[in-house]
């Protein structure tokens, strides 16, 4: 028997649909679907984080500001610490006594960050003791974390 041409034509129609759905299913079977590359960034944001919170919380951090002398040390300058406050102290005294408030502004700034800057120059960071099992264990998180979230983030599309 001949096969007319909407048969033929309604064939056609059916192995191009059958050729696309195979591909997609094939796609997808492959792990490259957009659920799946999410997953795995926001594991590896986990993992990163979860590190970097092992490491952080083995840190010990002191100051030396204030303590035993009485004197700010940057090189072989000795600056007491009372003197540290002077620029801070004049900023404030400067936007209540001045009309024009900028100067006041500008000195009360450079005190705030003298204050800051004498602050974290004189801070001491500190590794506390852990046993080798941990120590991989958060640099290891840490790297895979970083790592997934590199991969997926500079994945090419």
């Amino acid at each position: 028997m001949a096969r007319s041409t909407g048969d033929k034509e309604l064939e056609k129609i059916y192995n191009e649909l059958k050729s696309k759905n195979q591909s997609s299913y094939s796609s997808y079977d492959s792990g490259s679907s957009e659920g799946g590359d999410l997953l795995k960034f926001f594991i590896g944001l986990l993992l990163l984080g979860g590190g970097l919170f092992m490491i952080f919380n083995n840190l010990a951090v002191s100051s030396t500001w204030g303590s035993g002398s009485y004197f700010f040390h940057i090189g072989s300058f000795n600056l007491p610490n009372g003197m540290i406050m002077l620029p801070l102290i004049a900023g404030i005294a400067m936007l209540t006594l001045m009309d024009r408030k900028i100067f006041g502004w500008i000195v009360l700034a450079i005190g705030v960050l003298i204050v800051l800057l004498s602050v974290l120059l004189t801070t001491r960071i500190y590794w506390r003791t852990t046993s080798a099992y941990i120590f991989v264990i958060m640099f290891g998180m840490t790297a895979a974390g970083a790592g997934m979230v590199l991969r997926e983030l500079f994945r090419k599309r």
